[in-house]
């Protein structure tokens, strides 16, 4: 039941909602003084509306606007002062794994992977909040000079990362939406490889204005295609309009156009055969059959001649032939066309399987019922985990169809920053072990509360973080069941990273900023209680942009802890253990490895210090030497 307002009518919106009612183009969205949307009139707009002529007003041109674009391109643009902390105790097999499991807000994952992972993404694929007004978005305080943003991002917590509900009662701005997955969708750009590809899930709502977005970021000419999945079964009656809408988009944009192509269909060879003997191999019959009528295309309308009975063949007034006469003549000279040996029948071409370039054709944009429904995510989901902790998860089979299109290749990597239930790392599982090819996955997922009267908070899931992972240690486990491709290698673990601000004290950043009275206390750049090893190795695995999956071995040497990241010639070796002697730096520097850092106050004196620098000169001149 509702309530009543007790308060008086509010005579703008009454005027604004009869304008809308009128001359809905002239109603949109802006930004009021306190910084909150609202609908207002445009009124350049509606003066063209009660016009007859030409309004001289805004020089026209064909863009994307909406209130916050400049803000959601700024929040795109500033960097963050963060880290990611592994967490063994969550993650499976985390010495081998080649998978990654990030925790987090998903921009700021975006941005600290970027020197990782910059070009290397073959496929990223998000399902992202439809707008419906039961859906969340993050509230992105980023409107602030870089400099304030830095000092800020280096000290906030998660408590910075704010959910805010983008319901009905607020009208579901579109604005909001798009200042939300704006910056999200311009530095995935960054990370996909030049052959790579975006793949969105959405529905009418946004449709026109994610397609919008991404015209603009990734150009127009980049535009693969836009899939129709059917993803509802059941007819829904309960529309007012009487309308069943049962299906989702997916839009699929490349890296680059000129680089990127689909895998495409594979042929079934059961089709080809080869009954005439034909000297050229195995061929099919396709129909020469085109979709011109007489009106549009007459020079597709012709008769033409078997050359062994003279019997002519007409095609119908309504679908002429798919070759003009010159080309018709050329492929019934090489025996191409197949004339039938009635008068009712119709000649058709042989298409023969050595002129293939592959074995695959074109991929439809039409999905069938193959690829599953909604109400396959849900089945599966909940025999993995035992209760219904998650809605509208996407069925594995349809996303298992995406990626052997787009990642089929060994040690492709796919990636979801909008990971939810965790249904695309499943998917990377299950058709690796099936095809063989061993494709790695990222997947971040912000730990967004679950409701306290929630089945999923009951189970034990305070947040979705902990529904995703404990569905991919279970589909992993479940993977392994059964027989497996012999070159699968088996990886169905992960490393958990999280988010978290950085482990280097706010002088690190900032020592312009140190009084000289203050220059005591500041002789450590690590911030009290964050100097774990492990921690500061990730840290500088970031902020050198090695692969965070890469093998890494922690050895005892000369009383020292020290981490070896992959195999000799190492990646990067390190050591943050204090009283580093001579004697140490030379056993390191004889491994030769790509990198080497320490903790900047580590070493044992001033001397042992600059002589660091001096014997890698001499013993691993190619070493990059650095410190924290």
């Amino acid at each position: 039941m509702k309530k009543l307002k007790m308060h008086s009518p509010n005579l703008t919106d009454e005027n604004i909602a009869k304008i809308r009612d009128l001359f809905p183009g002239c109603v949109t969205e802006a930004e009021g003084e306190n910084g909150k949307l609202h609908l207002a009139v445009d009124f350049d707009q509606l003066k063209q509306e009660l016009s007859d002529h030409i309004v001289e007003g805004p020089q026209e041109r064909y863009h994307l606007n909406w209130p916050g674009k400049s803000e959601a391109l700024l929040t795109a643009n500033v960097p963050i002062a963060k880290t990611l902390r592994p967490c063994r105790e969550e993650s499976v097999d985390f010495d081998t794994t080649r998978n990654l499991f990030i925790e987090g807000d998903n921009l700021e994952a975006l941005k600290l992977l970027r020197e990782t992972y910059l070009g290397k993404v073959k496929m990223i694929y998000i399902d992202p909040p439809y707008n419906t007004g039961n859906d969340f978005v993050y509230e992105d305080d980023f409107s602030e000079d870089n400099q304030n943003y830095l000092l800020k991002s280096n000290s906030q917590d998660i408590e910075g990362n704010k959910l805010v509900a983008n319901t009905s009662s607020n009208g579901r701005f579109h604005s909001d939406w798009l200042s939300f997955l704006y910056p999200r969708i311009r530095r995935s750009i960054d990370l996909l490889r030049p052959d790579g590809a975006l793949l969105i899930s959405i529905d009418d709502k946004e449709l026109k204005n994610l397609k919008g977005v991404c015209d603009e970021l990734f150009g127009q000419e980049n535009f693969v295609c836009s899939l129709i999945w059917k993803s509802r079964q059941i007819i829904d009656s309960r529309n007012k309009t009487n309308s069943s809408t049962d299906h989702e988009y997916i839009l699929i944009y490349a890296r680059s156009i000129e680089q990127f192509s689909l895998r495409g269909k594979e042929i079934d060879a059961t089709k080809y055969s080869n009954p005439d003997s034909d000297p050229r191999g195995p061929w099919m019959s396709n129909s020469i059959l085109g979709l011109a009528s007489a009106s549009q295309r007459p020079n597709l309308h012709f008769p033409i001649t078997d050359p062994v009975t003279g019997r002519e063949f007409m095609c119908p007034p309504d679908s002429g032939w798919r070759y003009s006469k010159t080309p018709m003549a050329e492929k019934i000279a090489d025996e191409r066309i197949i004339f039938p040996k009635k008068d009712d029948g119709r000649p058709r071409e042989k298409k023969f399987r050595s002129e293939l370039k592959n074995n695959f054709t074109g991929f439809s944009s039409v999905l069938g019922e193959e690829v599953g429904y909604t109400l396959n995510g849900s089945r599966e989901l909940r025999d993995l985990l035992g209760g219904k902790y998650f809605d509208f998860p996407k069925p594995t089979i349809l996303l298992k169809k995406l990626i052997e299109q787009v990642a089929f290749e060994p040690n492709d990597i796919v990636m979801d920053f909008f990971a939810g239930s965790g249904t695309t790392a499943h998917s990377v599982l299950n058709i690796s072990k099936n095809d063989g090819v061993n494709r790695q996955f990222i997947t971040v997922q912000l730990p967004e509360e679950t409701d306290e009267k929630s089945d999923a908070y009951s189970a034990g899931y305070p947040n979705i973080a902990e529904i995703t992972k404990e569905r991919i240690r279970r589909a992993g486990r479940k993977t392994l069941e059964g027989e497996c491709h012999e070159n699968w290698n088996k990886d169905v673990g992960f490393r958990v990273l999280k988010i978290d601000t950085s482990n280097m004290a706010d002088v690190y950043y900032t020592p312009g900023a140190v009084d000289q009275k203050d220059l005591l206390a500041s002789v450590e750049n690590i911030k009290p209680g964050r100097d774990n090893p492990e921690d500061l190795l990730f840290q500088v695995l970031l902020d050198w942009g090695v692969d965070l999956t890469l093998p890494i071995e922690k050895r005892d040497i000369q009383g020292k802890s020290v981490f070896f990241v992959n195999e000799e010639s190492y990646d990067l070796i390190a050591c943050f253990d204090k009283d580093v002697t001579e004697e140490l730096v030379k056993e390191l520097a004889s491994h030769q490895p790509m990198r080497v850092v320490f903790r900047d106050n580590g070493f044992v004196s001033d001397a042992v210090k600059i002589n660091a620098e001096q014997i890698f000169r001499q013993l691993s001149p190619a070493t990059d030497v650095k410190s924290i």
